[in-house]
């Protein structure tokens, strides 16, 4: 079955040569193009793909704009952001606003077909010159509330480290390092699918939803040792 993805972006050259390196793959077909986020939105309504590749630069709505809309009301659409911006802050509003990965423009095919087969099976896919801006910024979160939440997981008896096994902490140390379920599987000598269920267990144990929640608290923890 194809990935069906859907490309925004304001400038129609740049639309046409993400189609022309992908419309080759077998697995993928290119059901629609959209020249901002207004667009981008109307055209959800009426075609929901597996994937969006979303500028973030556009006139009219802008891709992060456009990415709070999406999040909340097409929650099942991953959403890849596609700039040519290496900037903390659009990287790290990015993560906040629900996006599954982010890409640089001079990217090439590989790396592209990589972070979009990969957010497909639900992993995120951050490369490293945008992990590390995460793991940054991210250590002491913005949102007061939200640090205290995870202050509170993180008292000593609730340790994650303390809660999980062997394996699960090299999985969880691998994801703080921004590796794929792919990456980590061929690392650990596992399937991809242990790798997902034991990072579900992670999360369970943790008592969080998503792996950006997950990475967030093992980094503040580390800090604090």
């Amino acid at each position: 079955m194809s990935i069906r993805i859907l490309i925004a972006d304001d400038h129609s050259v740049v639309r046409k040569g993400v189609r022309m390196l992908l419309e080759d793959e077998t697995d993928i077909q290119i059901i629609g193009e959209a020249a901002d986020g207004d667009e981008a939105i109307d055209m959800l309504a009426d075609i929901q793909p597996d994937v969006l590749l979303l500028d973030i630069t556009m006139p009219r709505m802008s891709g992060i704009d456009a990415l709070k809309v999406i999040s909340q009301q097409y929650p099942k659409v991953r959403t890849l952001m596609f700039s040519m911006h290496n900037n903390p802050d659009y990287i790290l509003k990015a993560v906040q606003n629900g996006a599954a990965g982010y890409l640089l423009k001079d990217t090439g095919l590989e790396e592209i077909l990589r972070a979009v087969r990969s957010v497909v099976k639900g992993d995120l896919y951050y490369p490293p010159n945008a992990s590390s801006v995460i793991i940054r910024h991210l250590v002491i979160p913005n949102n007061p509330r939200q640090t205290e939440e995870i202050n509170y997981k993180l008292k000593p008896s609730s340790s994650i480290w303390n809660k999980i096994t062997s394996r699960e902490a090299q999985i969880l140390t691998c994801l703080i390092d921004g590796m794929s379920s792919q990456a980590i599987a061929d690392r650990l000598g596992i399937s991809p699918n242990t790798v997902a269920n034991q990072r579900a267990s992670i999360m369970r144990k943790v008592g969080v939803k998503n792996t950006v929640d997950l990475i967030r608290i093992a980094l503040q923890e580390k800090s604090k040792n």
